[in-house]
This record gives C-alpha cells, sequence and structure tokens, in this order.
C-alpha cells in the first residue's frame, strides 16, 4: 500500500511543474482577434504545447471563431454557424499535440482579411504519452491468423479453422477410366521372354 501511494505521489510530482507551466495565449496580443493582423507572424516564436490555453478576444457580434481543417483554412470554408465559438472571449484548451487551425467566419473577414491562424501544438518537453496497456493474457491476434471464438472454460467444444477461400477443398480420390478406344491390354505385349527355354 505504501509503494502504491509513493509511485502515485512520483507520478504527481513529475506532471505537477507541466500543469503549472502551462501558458495562456491571448491571440494578437493587445491586439485580439481582428482582420488585417498577420496572425503567422505573432504565431511564429511562440511555442503552444498541450495543456495551453489560447484566448480569443474580440467585440461580440463582430467576429467568431472556428475550429477547422486544414483545406477549410486554406479556402476559408466557413462551417456551419451552430459550431462558431462567439462569446468574444473563446478560450479553447490545447488537449492534443498536432497542427490546429482557426478562422473567422464573418463576412468575408478570413479570405479579404486574413483573418485566420495555425499553430502546431507539442507534448511538453520531456513529456510524452504511455504506451497502450498491453495485456500479457490477451494478446493481439496478427491481421492474417484465424481467431479462436471465446468459449465458456466448462465446454468440451474444440475448434477448427474455418477453410480459407483460397484454400480448395479436398478431393476423394478416383481412378481415371481408360480411354474405351484403347482398351489396356491383361497381359503385356509382346510377351516377355520365358526364363526356361523348354516352354
Amino acid at each position: 500500500m505504501a509503494s502504491n501511494m509513493f509511485l502515485m505521489l512520483t507520478i504527481v510530482a513529475m506532471f505537477l511543474p507541466t500543469i503549472a507551466m502551462a501558458t495562456d495565449y491571448i491571440v494578437g496580443d493587445d491586439s485580439g482577434w481582428t482582420i488585417n493582423f498577420d496572425y503567422q507572424a505573432w504565431a511564429k516564436d511562440k511555442v503552444f504545447q498541450v495543456g495551453d490555453k489560447l484566448v480569443f478576444q474580440y467585440p461580440q457580434g463582430y467576429h467568431n471563431v472556428f475550429k477547422v481543417n486544414g483545406t477549410a483554412f486554406k479556402n476559408c470554408d466557413i462551417p456551419p454557424e451552430n459550431e462558431a465559438l462567439t462569446s468574444g472571449n473563446d478560450t479553447i484548451v490545447l488537449t492534443t499535440p498536432g497542427r490546429k487551425w482557426y478562422i473567422c467566419g464573418v463576412s468575408n473577414h478570413c479570405a479579404a482579411y486574413g483573418q485566420k491562424l495555425t499553430i502546431t501544438v507539442q507534448y511538453p518537453y520531456g513529456w510524452a504519452p504511455a504506451p497502450a496497456p498491453s495485456s500479457p493474457t490477451a494478446p493481439t491476434p496478427e491481421p492474417w491468423a484465424p481467431t479462436t471464438p471465446s468459449v465458456p472454460a466448462t465446454t468440451t467444444e474444440t475448434w477448427a479453422p474455418t477453410p480459407q477461400p483460397w484454400a480448395p477443398a479436398p478431393q476423394p480420390w478416383t481412378p481415371v477410366p481408360s480411354s474405351p478406344s484403347t482398351p489396356a491390354p491383361s497381359t503385356p505385349w509382346p510377351p516377355a521372354p520365358s526364363p526356361y527355354p523348354w516352354t
């Protein structure tokens, strides 16, 4: 019990600095989320990490924020209105690593005035996700191997793999009949010489 408590405290101590170091970024700093602002230049020197927050500040009703994919970002494709953030003080927590894209969907603010932001989110330094747990009692089968169906432990049923469609089914052996036009001779012809000269 004491070792489990020690392990838990160690894990908390490792991740506490990461949680405490999370940064809140006001997008555009003092300019906020607006038109005619170079958000790529603003983001260029910043390191965004999992746990950080983006805060989009703007006069409510004049702008909004959509999280989009790379194609929608490039083309300024506006998603459905019900997906927009519209509070004027929208906070987005960066929970996963990778590329993230944000645009304004009001009028032509994205296409004509460049009101869009793309960033790359990283894991905090020295931190990586834990590998997926593996169970030694239940290995993952290879995709090509047949899997055994789940059978209760008390059953006596045995399992045999289903024949694969590429494997030919076994055929019973049948002798091939000889051709009717060439009957098979009952004795070899010409007859073999007899080992006894008197016959």
